[in-house]
């Protein structure tokens, strides 16, 4: 059965659906079992829960209006934008309001001169590398679902991508950003200078998880296209061989654009997947991607090439073309996809370690997947040390979800233990909230909750997510007490 989180109690306000009906255009209010069904859960299909109703606004002011009724009702909000996240930040409430940004899809205005776009929440990730590549421009992080994602919930995840070990995440590659407060109040942060006076709220407000605000209108960077971009693939007969590699390349102090890891069940579900040409027997491939000016290009290919064979590379493939350069990033992106063909269900997981720690991270989540009894495809971005496990189950095998909801705790809490974190780009929504206990201390979290007080005093903005309550953390810390020692406390806690 589908999770229904039980974070908080309770408060419908039926009512408030037709005052919505009367202040927006009937199209714009949806209540209905149909109308609601599309909406119950975004990428994290395991929690699941029918919101009361959702608006879909079209202008800046009728988002206000919805924001100002539901702070008068004390009604919960939920921000979505295109519901392809994968920790349940998008997750409805069964007494509050979602609000879909989705026809917030318009690109407002392009400088090329300045390198800069303005677009609302709703506009896809990669349109807007498209809407750019006349001027000869394009948008740096590209996240796999880059396809369908949109940069709004880019932003409130802070999303990643390939490309991010070179050109950063989104918190990088924005300036500005427009957004309406639960009372709907209208304000800005960040500039399209290069600095802005005072605190640095558009980094606060970047992976905020739409605790804070509502994000109604964003400036992005806009890159000029690079002269040359180059692709390498490196096969390994050992995954520790390939982490000690990726070590390796890096502290030769060349940074690649993107540098991914994908080990054999990874390999082999991709290849069947969409035929890339990936050696089915390797048991790790590496892909690496080069860009810039021509020469550097071209200096940079020969020196990775001669470090991934020092390594003990078994094979190392140099795009002929750039053809053949973007076959190799095809299995890379349809990897979630490939691996679904192999379980009837997988979880997607999200943690972040030293690249150093890799080969003995990926050791243990192999251990932990025989003492599991379920099997894993890890997919990740090895460049920044952000991991994807992706853990198989069937949910049709009474207690196979609960395994696997297990399995990936222990991932993300032996993330922690290495002296990483528990999400890279996925943020934490209500997957993570148990290892949040885990990664900060109560002084630390009494800190967010006043953040998140300061501009939400009544809580009514995406509640229940990110950030735990410290009875939560209680309760979780009680199951972690092993002779009246908590678990893993050697860890600082941040």
């Amino acid at each position: 059965m589908p999770r229904i989180p039980d974070e908080r109690p309770l408060s419908p306000q039926p009512g408030i659906i037709d005052e919505l009906r009367r202040r927006l255009p009937t199209a714009s209010v949806l209540s209905t079992p149909a109308e609601l069904a599309p909406y119950e859960c975004d990428g994290l299909t395991a929690f699941r829960q029918r919101p009361m109703v959702v608006v879909l606004p079209e202008t800046v002011e009728q988002v206000q209006t919805v924001l100002r009724l539901c702070h008068a009702a004390r009604v919960p909000v939920v921000a979505r934008g295109a519901g392809t996240g994968l920790s349940g930040g998008a997750l409805p409430l069964e007494d509050g309001v979602l609000l879909s940004l989705a026809r917030f899809n318009r690109i407002l205005h392009i400088d090329p001169d300045n390198g800069t776009a303005r677009v609302q929440p709703g506009v896809r990730n990669l349109a807007i590398t498209e809407a750019a590549a006349a001027h000869g421009l394009y948008y740096a992080p590209d996240p796999s679902s880059q396809i369908a994602c949109s940069i709004g919930g880019n932003v409130a995840e802070n999303s990643g991508g390939v490309h991010c070990l070179k050109y950063g995440l989104t918190v990088h590659n924005i300036l500005r950003l427009t957004l309406i407060g639960i009372d709907g109040e209208l304000f800005e942060v960040g500039a399209e200078a290069l600095d802005s006076p005072g605190l640095d709220l558009l980094a606060l407000m970047t992976g905020s998880e739409g605790m804070l605000a509502v994000i109604v209108e964003i400036t992005v960077k806009l890159l000029p296209r690079p002269e040359r971009a180059q692709g390498l693939l490196a096969a390994f007969d050992s995954v520790e061989r390939a982490g000690a590699a990726v070590a390796r390349l890096i502290a030769s102090g060349i940074t690649p654009a993107g540098l991914e890891m994908m080990d054999n069940p990874a390999i082999r579900a991709a290849e069947a997947f969409v035929h890339a040409g990936y050696p089915e027997d390797a048991a790790a491939v590496l892909i690496c991607e080069l860009d810039g000016f021509n020469a550097e290009v071209s200096f940079e290919v020969m020196r990775v090439r001669e470090l991934l064979l020092d390594a003990g590379a078994t094979e190392v493939r140099t795009a002929r073309d750039d053809a053949e350069r973007l076959n190799f990033w095809k299995g890379r992106k349809a990897a979630f996809p490939a691996v679904g063909r192999l379980s009837p269900d997988y979880y997607c997981m999200d943690g972040t370690i030293p690249r150093r720690e890799l080969a003995t991270v990926l050791k243990r989540i192999e251990a932990l997947s025989e003492r599991y009894g379920l099997r894993v495809a890890n997919v990740f971005h090895a460049g920044d040390g952000n991991l994807h496990p992706l853990i198989l189950y069937d949910a049709n095998v009474p207690g196979e979800l609960d395994k696997a909801e297990d399995f990936g705790g222990d991932i993300l809490e032996l993330c922690v233990q290495v002296g990483g974190t528990v999400t890279g780009e996925h943020g934490v929504g209500v997957e993570k909230l148990n290892q949040m206990c885990v990664q900060f201390d109560s002084d630390e979290l009494t800190q967010m909750h006043a953040v998140k007080a300061a501009f939400d005093p009544h809580g009514l903005l995406n509640p229940g997510k990110a950030v735990p309550t410290l009875h939560r953390c209680a309760e979780f810390g009680a199951m972690h007490v092993h002779h009246g020692e908590l678990k893993f406390p050697e860890l600082p806690r941040f």
